[in-house]
């Protein structure tokens, strides 16, 4: 075990090794896999042990700021920036290490829903900027929520753009993909949560609205909102009380006041 520069022990990096399919140069990843950039997206991923890792492209400089050790025998080849900025989007800041792995396997609505009162879902209603859900994972992470749910068809596949805004929270945060969510959201009626939609027309207000069991915060897309049918699935509709100076807030900045709400509820 290596030691970090402020002499605390560095923790084992884990994860089960593979091969690279495919060149590389193209800035995609091989069929099958996604490509991660970025210290936190990167570090976080290979701590995951429900990750598969095919290799790491990286720096020395960038493989000497992970917090950890890489396993023995791990695919690894060292790079120059410029070459690593080939493998990812267009001025990414990939901080010298770009990772690719498979993507994570699927967890169903089942699998979240324990009612813990001290921990919401986040349920996102056709929000499909990668930068937004990956923002939204972060707070959702920060804020000790049990998951995010979201739709098949309307939401971001996992990219690397969506775990560099999530900072890592990508591997710690469950994230499940229904095919139905007015039905989802029925499930998690049943499971005791009480369905709070963000609605910045509605008059109630949103910390008036929160009640002390299990809550399932639901967010609609920026612009159109919520469509009509998730927000009659919805318990009851709240506002966030903010100035009349600005129409209203980005969905990830809405998200992460909510759930400091929730957090903080008496």
């Amino acid at each position: 075990m290596t030691r970090k520069s402020d002499g605390k022990p560095a923790r084992a990096l884990r994860g089960r090794a593979g091969r690279m399919q495919g060149g590389r140069g193209s800035g995609r990843a091989s069929t099958g896999a996604v490509r991660l950039w970025g210290r936190h997206a990167v570090e976080a991923a290979l701590k995951n042990p429900e990750r598969r890792h095919r290799k790491l492209w990286a720096t020395r400089e960038g493989v000497a700021s992970l917090d950890g050790e890489l396993p023995p025998n791990f695919p690894l080849e060292y790079a120059q920036g410029a070459d690593l900025a080939r493998l990812v989007a267009r001025d990414a800041p990939h901080q010298g290490l770009v990772l690719e792995c498979d993507a994570l396997e699927d967890i169903f609505l089942e699998d979240v829903l324990d009612g813990d009162a001290a921990r919401p879902l986040v349920v996102l209603d056709q929000v499909t900027d990668p930068h937004n859900v990956g923002a939204i994972l972060r707070s959702a992470a920060a804020f000790n929520a049990a998951a995010i749910i979201t739709q098949d068809r309307h939401a971001p596949p996992e990219s690397g753009t969506l775990a560099k805004s999530a900072s890592g929270a990508l591997e710690v945060v469950p994230w499940v993909r229904v095919v139905n969510l007015a039905r989802a959201l029925d499930e998690i009626a049943e499971a005791g949560y009480w369905r709070i939609g963000l609605d910045g027309d509605d008059p109630s207000n949103f910390g008036d609205a929160l009640p002390t069991g299990p809550v399932a915060l639901v967010l609609g897309a920026e612009g159109e909102g919520m469509r009509h049918n998730i927000a009659q699935h919805c318990d009851a509709l709240a506002r966030l009380p903010i100035s009349d100076a600005i129409e209203s807030l980005n969905v990830s900045n809405a998200a992460a006041i909510a759930l400091y709400a929730i957090a903080t509820r008496n």
